[in-house]
């Protein structure tokens, strides 16, 4: 008889704890993990992980599945990156509270943030809700692949208080903060992992209205952040432009030190002020110094964009001629660009990068932009820009550009790093991955579905970071310590993270030599026929959620372990 539900046999185990790596035995009995080392008795299931790496379950803390996760089963693209746990509701972006007059607002808002097509939340929005407690129940009704965790998003709640008042960004009454403070102490104290607000003008809906939580005042943002402290939990979620560095910071320290709970934000490397991100660090520093929980979310590579056919943006996508064939299907687009005749008629009408619509000058930035391959090189030399490529062979940028989407059946992608690349490489990258006060982030799974792919940012930060950069490695066990422990403890989750007894079973066996992620892809599977871009993986055999298998060698098994989580989780005693 066996003596555990499930044994991993003989992997080289880095435990999430920045121990170093160590062949042992997982065992695994009613989803927890019940012994590491030399394991005597059997399992129900073997797996073995002879020369792979086990790692736990990667906790990625930005995400924004709050659609999907109301009709799909498997929230990918994370779950095929080795991710377990999820938390979406960042960004101040979320679909509850709501009235039943508000939906189109919600969507609009979500559709312009997150890139996330308005007809597929349209056809796949239930709308079964209106409260906070009521949309985590119908979440919660769904079985998942992986666990997922919500926040409550400042966007909704303000525009549920306030209605067209919040939405036009006027300044909230104290009455009105205070029934904002109710609305997130009531959600988080339903289940809400916290509260989560949006400060950067890149957020817009998709009328091209600024965000409702753009201007909110200091007053509204710390009265709802002392809401949390009458219940003693949750905790708080910020991305910011930083525009005014010494006030916004200072809002922050406010938002901890009246709350009494741990905030983090997005933090990237600016372009146009390079070196911005370290005096922002040392304001982590000095607040941590303080006795003030602050964290920054740092990504794994740079923050880019994807062009194409089937994508959102392509350099073509406002040319007048290129018009003509944009309604048919991307593989008869490409067939229609092969014509000498059209190319020429293109590329005579091209705007010359003086474009002010949809994509403004980004679609002809061809210095910074690179073809994507498979697999994708996230960090390439500036000599192998489509501009350098041209000019290497005598032609113009755009006819290269050209030529490159319109090969094959215009599956072809180029990719544009825009943060955290400033000189061309990911230097300050590493340097935010190794600073004692982040984690990483930023992912943004289920998000920004025709023109980011960065769900496989966990799959990058161990091949890259732990593997193949040339200079400027980081120790492995480090970077699974940063993607799993404390990922989950920055957003409470203290009893996964950790290969060890007593903590959830969830876990990885990865064949670390064969780890990369693909060239992503572009699949019509959301409701109403929505396309999406989706990423895959090598060198994942076995993804693990609750001591089931969700994934082998890259493919769903059918599992569907996953809930939600409700709330922070105490660590085993």
């Amino acid at each position: 008889m066996a003596t555990f539900d499930l044994v991993v046999r003989g992997g080289n185990v880095v435990d999430g704890t920045g121990a170093p790596a160590r062949t042992a035995d997982v065992a695994v009995v009613d989803g927890t993990i019940v012994e590491v080392g030399s394991v005597a008795g059997r399992g129900r299931r073997e797996l073995d992980a002879d020369g792979a790496l086990v790692t736990p379950g990667f906790v990625d803390i930005h995400a924004h599945y709050d659609g999907q996760a109301t009709w799909d089963h498997r929230l990918a693209p994370s779950s095929s990156h080795g991710v377990t746990t999820v938390v979406m509701g960042n960004c101040g972006v979320g679909f509850a509270p709501v009235h039943p007059s508000a939906h189109d607002r919600l969507i609009e808002l979500m559709e312009g943030v997150e890139d996330i097509p308005g007809s597929a939340l349209h056809e796949g929005l239930s709308w079964e809700w209106e409260s906070f407690e009521e949309y985590l129940d119908s979440v919660a009704a769904v079985p998942h692949d992986i666990d997922l965790a919500a926040q409550v998003p400042h966007g909704a709640v303000r525009l549920h208080v306030m209605g067209e008042r919040g939405a036009a960004r006027e300044p909230a009454s104290v009455d009105e903060i205070e029934q904002m403070a109710e609305i997130v102490a009531a959600g988080v104290a339903a289940g809400a992992l916290g509260f989560s607000t949006s400060r950067t003008m890149n957020h817009r809906t998709s009328r091209g209205e600024p965000t409702p939580t753009l201007t909110a005042s200091a007053d509204e943002l710390i009265g709802i952040a002392r809401g949390l402290r009458r219940i003693g939990r949750g905790v708080l979620q910020v991305v910011s432009d930083h525009a005014d560095r010494d006030d916004e910071f200072d809002t922050f320290r406010r938002m901890v030190a009246e709350s009494g709970r741990p905030l983090s934000f997005s933090l990237v490397q600016n372009p146009f002020e390079p070196d911005s991100f370290r005096s922002i660090l040392a304001r982590v520093e000095e607040a941590r110094h303080d006795g003030l929980a602050i964290t920054a979310q740092v990504a794994t590579r740079a923050i880019g964009l994807l062009f194409g056919l089937p994508c959102t943006l392509h350099p073509f996508m406002n040319n007048p001629v290129f018009a003509e064939i944009a309604g048919l299907p991307v593989a008869e687009q490409a067939r229609s660009m092969t014509d000498e005749g059209f190319k020429a008629r293109v590329l005579e009408a091209d705007a010359g990068g003086k474009v002010r619509k949809l994509g403004g000058g980004l679609i002809h930035r061809f210095e910074a932009m690179y073809e994507l391959g498979d697999p994708p090189d996230y960090e390439p030399d500036p000599t192998d820009s489509i501009a350098a490529r041209a000019a290497g062979a005598g032609r113009q940028p755009i006819e290269l550009a050209y030529d490159l989407i319109a090969d094959g059946d215009g599956g072809t992608l180029l990719y544009l790093p825009a943060l955290n690349f400033a000189g061309g490489h990911l230097d300050a990258v590493g340097e935010m991955l190794r600073h004692a006060h982040t984690v990483p982030g930023l992912g943004d799974g289920g998000a920004h579905v025709g023109t980011i792919s960065d769900g496989s940012f966990p799959t990058t930060l161990l091949a890259h970071w732990g593997r193949d950069r040339p200079t400027g490695r980081i120790d492995l066990p480090f970077l699974v310590q940063r993607q799993c422990r404390d990922t989950a403890r920055t957003v409470g989750l203290l009893d996964r993270g950790v290969l060890a007894p007593g903590y959830r079973a969830d876990l990885n066996v990865i064949d670390f030599e064969q780890l990369r992620p693909r060239r992503p892809e572009v699949h019509a599977d959301l409701p109403a026929g929505g396309r999406r871009l989706l990423q895959r993986a090598d060198g994942y055999r076995h993804t693990v959620v609750l001591g089931e298998e969700i994934m082998h060698d890259g493919e769903p098994t059918g599992a569907l372990p996953g809930r939600l989580v409700r709330g922070p989780q105490a660590a085993p005693a």
